[in-house]
């Protein structure tokens, strides 16, 4: 089972990390204007592997039936590697854009606040705790639980969503011949 949960896993944080590479790449490391959309629909697509990891567990090994618990504990594993993979995935985008990302978002938060009006007194707070903020972003061991925090809870979600539909063994029954 450790080999399914690495190699799952491990593809899953790539399928996620590599296209968020490319589209920084391809931007000039300026990060697109509906990122998060895009960056939560890939991890929505990648994660969608721990699907077909509990269902070949399932299948394959353990005879068509499986419970809801060790489903979903597969599926967190699942999603916890592929959480560190693709949290290493944003490091090596950072040093080879050499994105100062926490001063870019900083930025694009401040001129979003402002254009929405904000009395002085706030943008003031604000712009300190931007500053504090990027302070902290500058350090990997910040930032990389940090982008962790992105992916886990989507693989969370699939990991749920997937044990509660395989728990039942006619959901998608495999046809044994």
């Amino acid at each position: 089972m450790l080999k399914t949960i690495v190699c799952f896993g491990a593809v899953a944080g790539l399928a996620a990390g590599i296209p968020l590479f490319a589209l920084l790449i391809l931007n000039r490391g300026a990060p697109p204007a509906h990122g998060m959309v895009i960056g939560y629909t890939l991890m929505l697509i990648a994660l969608s592997l721990i699907f077909v990891a509990i269902k070949r567990r399932r299948d394959d090994e353990l005879g068509g039936v499986i419970r809801f618990w060790p489903a979903f504990a597969l599926g967190l594993a699942i999603s916890l590697v592929a959480g560190v993979v693709y949290a290493a995935a944003w490091e090596v985008t950072l040093a080879v854009t050499k994105l100062d990302f926490g001063t870019e978002w900083a930025k694009m938060y401040m001129a979003q606040s402002k254009a929405k009006g904000l009395p002085e007194a706030e943008l003031a707070k604000l712009a300190a705790e931007m500053d504090e903020f990027k302070r902290n972003y500058a350090n990997p061991l910040f930032r990389f639980p940090m982008t962790m925090a992105e992916i886990v809870p989507v693989g969370l979600l699939v990991s749920l969503i997937s044990a509660a539909l395989l728990r039942n063994p006619r959901f998608m029954a495999s046809k044994r011949i």
